[in-house]
């Protein structure tokens, strides 16, 4: 993936082994002390499988694609900073995805509670294509659907 700058700033570029406490840092979960959380962040930028969005002050979001729901990538996981939610931070990283997704079909879900998530995706240009109960009791998982463009090689 080329770094992708835009005139905001913003850089997005594939993240690595060095930025991993740096993304912790904005992670919410993360930032409270979830180990497992700050364990996947490691293992995400190790493995290459994330994006970090950045400006001048350091990162404000990464995103997380993995190619294994049913052979077709998935945003596992889009993490924005509180400071710069409603930015434009979470599109940006959504698109960056999108373009370098290498499968027919890229997925995301959020809560149904997660309003914010469902709006941005929605803006995004995703699809809502099903509800799964039973993830998360009492608040089920909505779907989304974005058809990348074909042919862009694997990131």
């Amino acid at each position: 993936m080329d770094d992708a700058v835009n005139p905001a700033g913003i850089v997005v570029r594939r993240a690595n082994d060095a930025d991993a406490d740096a993304l912790a840092g904005i992670d919410t979960v993360a930032v409270e002390g979830d180990g497992h959380r700050r364990a996947s962040i490691r293992e995400w930028c190790r493995q290459g499988l994330a994006v970090v969005a950045e400006d001048a002050s350091g990162p404000l979001g990464y995103c997380v694609v993995e190619y294994t729901f049913f052979e077709q990538g998935f945003v596992t996981m889009l993490m924005v900073a509180p400071s710069v939610r409603g930015r434009g931070v979470g599109k940006r990283l959504l698109d960056s995805v999108a373009a370098s997704c290498t499968t027919p079909k890229l997925f995301a879900s959020t809560n149904v509670s997660n309003q914010p998530m469902q709006r941005l995706l929605q803006h995004a240009g995703w699809s809502p294509v099903g509800l799964v109960h039973g993830l998360d009791e009492g608040d089920p998982e909505l779907f989304f659907l974005h058809r990348p463009r074909t042919g862009q090689p694997h990131p």
